[in-house]
Formats: structure tokens, sequence, C-alpha cells
């Protein structure tokens, strides 16, 4: 039986497609995370790009008039340091990746080395070599454990797309014949840290996406309600390709009617 009770609500905002697109604001965005700031409804930005730490993502979305604090980032890369911490705490990782998945590890107790590491761990960046790649794959020969911080195939520039961590990880896994495990989104590994990181139950979260193989389906799989913003990289024709489908489509977040919304949201808490 589900029905309304007085219970906390908040929000999972994926930002690329959802809140920026590039390095431009998307209309609306900073007054609708302006009314959850004034309203005091918990809300985390969720990205897939391990790259920048906490504070960059942070200070990048107040350079566009956005007025969050650090808490309010969760990155993959800090998804994947805790699950690598709870798997084998203190151990050590050869990092195929840049500065925000280098500082989260570092910050759980990991430590990065060349050789005889624990686990293999790959993010996106600009940087990584060929050289790189053949000592992970011998490496991962050798018994690392092949870990990626997502699978996302590609990741979108202003001059079009760059290979993304999925990418990597791609010949990773087809030059070694061993599968990676992947953390970000839709992992429910991510997505119920994020809820966690709020106090949420699942009854008790929405996520808001532009991508229906990562935001939605990971919303879907966890229980969560899901919104999708057309804003980004799904078109409404795509729809009718997939088996799973959102809980409401809109043109973008400044089409979200967050009073309703969260009203909906909390009858179909159960108890």
């Amino acid at each position: 039986m589900k029905h309304l009770t007085n219970t906390s609500r908040g929000l999972l905002l994926d930002m690329d497609g959802v809140i920026y697109r590039g390095s431009e604001l998307i209309r609306g965005a900073d007054r609708f995370i302006g009314q959850l700031l004034a309203d005091d409804i918990p809300f985390l930005f969720l990205t897939n790009n391990s790259q920048r730490t906490q504070r960059d993502v942070a200070t990048k979305l107040q350079r566009m008039g956005i007025p969050v604090e650090d808490h309010h980032v969760f990155t993959c890369a800090m998804a994947t340091a805790s699950f690598l911490s709870d798997q084998k705490p203190c151990g050590t990782a050869y990092v195929i990746g840049e500065g925000g998945l280098h500082s989260a590890l570092h910050d759980v107790g990991y430590s990065i080395v060349e050789s005889q590491p624990d686990y293999v761990v790959v993010g996106e960046g600009r940087t990584f070599t060929m050289e790189m790649l053949e000592r992970a794959c011998n490496l991962i020969q050798e018994g690392a454990k092949l870990i990626a911080t997502n699978m996302d195939p590609n990741c979108p520039t202003q001059h079009g797309l760059r290979p993304g961590c999925g990418a990597i990880v791609a010949m990773l896994e087809s030059a070694t014949g061993i599968r990676a495990f992947s953390v970000g989104k839709p992992s429910p590994i991510m997505m119920r840290a994020a809820r966690k990181v709020l106090g949420l139950s699942a009854g008790e979260t929405t996520i808001v996406g532009d991508t229906m193989e990562t935001d939605i389906l990971g919303g879907v799989q966890l229980g969560y309600r899901t919104v999708l913003v057309l804003s980004g990289g799904t078109r409404k024709s795509d729809l009718r390709q997939y088996a799973f489908q959102p809980d409401r489509i809109v043109d973008s977040i400044a089409d979200i009617d967050l009073g309703a919304l969260l009203n909906e949201s909390q009858r179909l808490v159960a108890v």
C-alpha cells in the first residue's frame, strides 16, 4: 500500500544537458537550483566525469551563477573510490585518469602505483597514451582487477565528441579478454550511494537526467522517480526504442513544477 507520509524528498541531478551545455547555462537552471536551496530540499549533482574534483565541479557551477557548495556534488570518481575502499581498505591502484580520480582515491587512503596494484582504475582524460594502455594490459594479465569509473563511450565537448572512459575500457577489455566492473551511472553502486548521502529512501528520491541509458535507466532500476529533460542528448522520438520509460518528460529543467513533482513523489513512498 502506498500513501502520503510525512517524509523528506530530494533530487539527484545530472549536469551536462540538464544544468548546462558545454559552457552555457540552460535557461532556468539557476532559478530551479535557487528554489531548491531556498526551500531546503536536499539534492546532489551527479556526474559520470571523473576528471574534476568535487570542488572543481562546484566552482564551475558557481561561476555559472549557481551558488552551490562542494557537498552538493557527487562524482563517479568519488563513488569508485568509496567502493574500492569498502572492497579493500588502503589498497593500491594503477590509474588511467586525471586529477579528480587521483584525488578521490587518495582521499580514501589508496596509493597510486606503477607495479603490482590491486586494481587498474580507468577514468576519462585527454592525456592517456598507448604506453599507459600497454602497462594496464600487463598489470591486468598479472592479476590486477579492472575497474571503470563509468562506461560512457564518449564525452561531449565544444568541438564535438571525445572518446570517453567506456571507449578506453573497451580497448583494455578487447586486449585482455577481461571485463571491467563499472561503478558510475547507471550502476546501482553510484545511484544508491548518492541517495544515501542525502539520507533518503528510494521512494523519496527523484532523478532528473537527459540520458536514457544512464540517468533514467539507473533510476528505474532502483525505484526512483525519473524525469527526462529534452535539453540534452535525447529526443522524444528516441523513447520508442526503450523498454523502460521515464515517469515525466519535460523540455528543460525550467519546465519542472517542483511542488507538483515532490508531492507526486511523496505519494509513492511505501509504508
